[in-house]
């Protein structure tokens, strides 16, 4: 007989989530292998998923969505995703990130850390293990957290992808996470974030000093439609503002801050003496 593992909804959200996968699995009659070759994924990755061994991903969902004939349903997978999902990021950033994966521009002001959408894998393992650590999140959380940043990345691989507008404080450099190789491989990654078509990538160097325009991170998106909004941070929620004034006066702060930022080709030349001093 068949080694299966028991599930137990109760465990966790990713937990629920492959209880009900199995579940709709076995009323259809189907062996994983079959729902398999209904997606792009294997057998294998679909057992892991249903015994929570693997970490649930938008693309799944919307594949599994599509096999069991549940697109846009309210008890669609990717409404669940967003669900457990939410569950694991800071309060306010899931309706960000509707938004962001909506924009045709994307203008990111960030200080102390590489912004997510930037992250190589391994920065993004480095941050989150720290806050299992601390006892911030589960190492469950953990995971879900790296597994959205590198979904989230994947707006800028799409065949129409955004112009992202990238202004990085010096201190993102210089600021070290999860040791010399790892962060060498991001400045690497910032590299070449810069060559991409439909990037810009500037570094506001410590030496800008009391001219600096922004003080903590921002967010500005441009939408389809043209309208815009902006997303800010405290340490423990995130805002998305509307009012067209306040929106306006962000964007007026980015624009003087990037005026005052190093060009891209000197933000590329001083990630590069950066990325010397580290291995």
């Amino acid at each position: 007989m068949v080694n299966r593992k028991q599930l137990e909804p109760t465990d966790g959200p990713e937990a629920a989530f492959g209880a009900r996968l199995r579940r709709l699995r076995e009323e259809r009659g189907w062996k994983q292998e079959d729902l398999a070759g209904r997606t792009s994924y294997s057998g294998k990755h679909i057992s892991a998923v249903e015994t929570a061994r693997r970490t649930v991903t938008l693309q799944l969902s919307i594949e599994l969505d599509d096999a069991f004939g549940l697109i846009g349903s309210a008890d669609s997978f990717e409404h669940e995703w967003r669900n457990l999902r939410n569950g694991v990021l800071m309060e306010g950033f899931p309706e960000y990130a509707h938004y962001e994966r909506r924009a045709v521009e994307i203008r990111m002001f960030e200080i102390g850390l590489v912004s997510g959408l930037l992250q190589v894998p391994e920065y993004a393992q480095a941050l989150a293990a720290a806050s299992a650590a601390r006892g911030s999140v589960t190492e469950n959380e953990a995971a879900g957290r790296v597994a959205f940043q590198m979904e989230r990345q994947q707006i800028l691989d799409r065949a129409r992808p955004p112009m992202v507008f990238a202004v990085l404080d010096e201190s993102c450099l210089r600021t070290m996470v999860g040791g010399p190789r790892v962060m060498a491989a991001q400045l690497d990654r910032l590299v070449e974030f810069a060559a991409r078509p439909r990037t810009v990538l500037q570094v506001a160097p410590f030496a800008m000093g009391e001219r600096r325009a922004l003080n903590r991170l921002l967010t500005l998106l441009t939408l389809p439609d043209r309208s815009t909004l902006a997303y800010t941070e405290s340490q423990a929620q995130g805002y998305l503002e509307r009012e067209v004034d306040t929106v306006a006066a962000g964007f007026t702060a980015y624009h003087q801050l990037s005026a005052e930022s190093l060009s891209q080709a000197d933000s590329v030349t001083m990630i590069k003496e950066v990325r010397k001093g580290l291995l």
